[in-house]
């Protein structure tokens, strides 16, 4: 990972990471305070701000990069604040690697960021589009609107921070939002944890962070006002000193030998919970023999995939229309088309795609088309290539199958493709 270091070299390290579409300067307000007690590690996101553009595929793989990165570093144990996309790496080191994380601030960050659906549809936008409809968006998610009209400056190095990030490596950050999902997890993040929110914030706003205190134990909130998404920009002062506090409590509160003891902080203490360092994990128990998934573990790999290709508002419609009648040919669907062929590895799902549309063209049947469109789009077909299938349809099934094939998929790309007013 591309990275740097601010603060004394014998200091305890505080890792801190950025949000989608930004770089490790959105913290640049932060570190002449935090750098005073802390050695200071920022990292880029993977084509973001000149990293390399070797795109990740997940958070936790975001997460094993940033642990490699670490390691390469004789950095074992830290500190971690992280905004956002930031915000869900460090919840995922703390949950699969909570000996290496010594404290946890999750700033503007949510146990699961909106929709997938909304997630891969932004992916889809930004491989049609490029990044400039993202850009053009970016102050009004992450400012409030007095702020950006008194800070035209700050607006304008925003947009600018979209526009030179690598199209490929957003589009695979949003993919990673899409499928991340920790609700169910959040009881056993055991490390002291900070939930910071804007007050204004509407992408990851109060109510997210109060599902993220509901669910990690001990957990405090910290509702910063007069700030919305980025809040270390538009309120650094606040921010600093709220993760001046925790960090510095929660460390003097940590008896683990791998971090030293900070220096005494004027600022008042808040009350908190002792802690009690977690264990190291146990290694993992010998892994049988493969054995042939089960009817119920093919219907759940099916039902997972159904609803990363063809989106939960379309998976969701359909079981909500199914009966005692229509049940059984579902589960049927479910577990054979989705949890055994979908799921096969022969093929990657834009291959898979484009054989599905000229089937479904050629056996004339359209009223599947449409959501098998949208699906391409989100499996990674651009429109210029959906046009090209279908042309190459034309040849062998027919020009009319194809004609209304194009009228189908035209509304849909449509739909899809056009960023928001």
């Amino acid at each position: 990972m591309q990275y740097r270091f601010d603060g004394p070299e014998d200091a305890p390290v505080l890792v801190i990471g950025p949000s989608l579409g930004t770089t490790w300067h959105m913290w640049d307000r932060q570190i002449p305070e935090l750098s005073q007690h802390w050695r200071v590690f920022r990292y880029d996101l993977p084509g973001h701000g000149g990293a390399p553009a070797h795109a990740a595929a997940s958070v936790a793989e975001l997460g094993d990069r940033l642990l490699a990165t670490l390691d390469g570093l004789g950095v074992q144990r830290f500190g971690y604040a992280g905004c956002s996309i930031g915000g869900a790496v460090g919840a995922d080191l703390a949950l699969r690697h909570p000996h290496r994380v010594a404290s946890l601030a999750l700033v503007a960050s949510s146990p699961r960021f909106g929709t997938a659906d909304e997630f891969r549809r932004r992916g889809v936008i930004v491989r049609t589009n490029g990044l400039e409809p993202m850009a053009r968006t970016a102050p009004e998610r992450w400012f409030t609107p007095g702020f950006a009209a008194a800070q035209p400056a700050i607006v304008e190095w925003a947009v600018q921070m979209v526009r030179t990030t690598d199209p490929g490596c957003y589009i695979a950050a949003c993919e990673a939002l899409a499928a991340f999902d920790i609700r169910a997890a959040l009881g056993r993040i055991g490390v002291p944890t900070l939930v910071l929110v804007g007050a204004e914030d509407q992408v990851t706003g109060p109510a997210e962070a109060r599902t993220l205190v509901a669910g990690i134990p001990d957990a405090r909130l910290a509702l910063v006002p007069g700030a919305s998404h980025l809040a270390p920009v538009e309120q650094p002062a606040a921010v600093s000193d709220l993760l001046l506090m925790h960090f510095s409590t929660a460390w003097q509160q940590d008896t683990s030998a791998a971090i030293p003891v900070l220096p005494h902080v004027t600022a008042p203490a808040a009350p908190s919970t002792p802690f009690v360092p977690v264990a190291e994990i146990a290694p993992a128990a010998a892994t049988p023999d493969a054995v042939a998934p089960t009817p119920d573990e093919r219907y759940e790999q099916g039902a997972k995939v159904r609803r990363e290709v063809l989106g939960d508002a379309h998976v969701d419609a359909v079981n909500a229309t199914a009966d005692v009648f229509t049940e059984d040919f579902q589960e049927l669907v479910t577990r054979y088309a989705w949890g055994e062929v979908w799921s096969r590895e022969g093929l990657d799902r834009r291959t898979r795609s484009v054989i599905t549309l000229t089937a479904l063209v050629t056996s004339g049947h359209l009223e599947g088309l449409a959501a098998h469109t949208r699906a391409a789009l989100r499996n990674g077909l651009t429109p210029a290539e959906i046009k090209e299938v279908l042309l190459q349809t034309a040849v062998y099934s027919g020009i009319p199958a194809a004609g209304a094939a194009f009228a189908v998929a035209q509304k849909v790309i449509q739909e899809e493709t056009t960023p928001p007013a």
